[in-house]
């Protein structure tokens, strides 16, 4: 909203008074954002994000919520998912005028499973920041603190079991490779993206299809979502090839109603190059580029 601007010559009381109304109204105009981190990650590592955000819209609340914080990242992602929910529809409750979700790497799948499975929510625009959207397959640092000197071939043994379940990063590991063992026992992902069919899948496709519009960030210099296009929805074919995002079965089968987004206008991209996975939050030109438009 654009405050109207008042010649410099006007005086008086009223015109103070005026002016008062017209500044609370212009700060209450932009919607509160709620942040949620990643793993290893906590509300300390988006001090910049959300100074960015109040710099260019002034008084903006943001709430970068502050649970399963660094190591407890690695609890279970559906054991996660309800206490979020729990922060983020107390916030929701006092915006009548709906919130933006602005969620970062493994905060990104957190967030897609409360938006698909919390009816009548309010969000207006989810903004995914370099997102395993699509799953992680990888041998990157991050693997390595998980699972130390475990290759990426060697994950699956790890992870598509019900112990490996039980810490976050196998709840989307997605072992091209190793296909019919992810569906049948990766018991969080295949849910997610409707590759798994299950009783639910209709209640969070329309509960998803809620939000007015989805914004995708990631790029090739991430050097930890792999492949990076993940970040878009996009991923390796059994011979670790890039299908693109159009191209994914899911998208194919609306199974999430990705393609009803896209085909709403309501799916943005954007992809920056040069940027480092930590950095994505506290990269300024990546939230003037990216973000800055979607969060009125």
């Amino acid at each position: 909203m654009k405050c109207p601007r008042v010649a410099a010559g006007s005086r008086g009381p009223m015109l103070l008074l005026l002016l008062l109304v017209v500044a609370g109204v212009c700060v209450d105009s932009y919607k509160p954002v709620i942040i949620v981190h990643g793993i290893f990650d906590g509300p300390q590592q988006f001090q910049n994000l959300s100074r960015f955000i109040k710099k260019v819209h002034p008084g903006t609340e943001v709430t970068v919520i502050d649970l399963y914080d660094d190591l407890l990242s690695l609890q279970p992602l559906w054991k996660q998912v309800p206490d979020f929910r729990q922060s983020f529809n107390s916030i929701m409750k006092n915006a009548p005028d709906g919130v933006h979700l602005l969620c970062f790497s493994q905060g990104g799948l957190i967030c897609r499973a409360l938006l698909s499975t919390t009816p009548n929510h309010n969000v207006h625009t989810f903004i995914s920041l370099s997102s395993p959207l699509a799953g992680q397959y990888g041998d990157t640092d991050y693997l390595q603190k998980v699972f130390h000197k475990t290759l990426k071939k060697n994950v699956h043994f790890i992870c598509y079991n019900k112990f490996g379940q039980k810490v976050s990063i196998c709840d989307y590991w997605n072992d091209p490779h190793q296909r019919l063992s992810y569906l049948r026992n990766n018991i969080f992902l295949p849910l997610l993206n409707g590759e798994r069919p299950h009783s639910d899948m209709t209640a969070w496709r329309e509960n998803f299809l809620q939000i007015e519009k989805l914004v995708l960030i990631g790029g090739p210099d991430d050097g930890v979502i792999t492949p990076w296009q993940s970040s878009h929805f996009g991923f390796y074919d059994s011979s670790e090839n890039v299908v693109e995002m159009q191209k994914q079965e899911f998208y194919l089968n609306d199974a999430f109603g990705l393609k009803t987004l896209d085909q709403r206008g309501d799916l943005v991209t954007c992809v920056h190059s040069g940027v480092k996975h930590t950095t994505w939050h506290s990269n300024f030109t990546v939230f003037r580029n990216c973000m800055e438009k979607w969060l009125t």
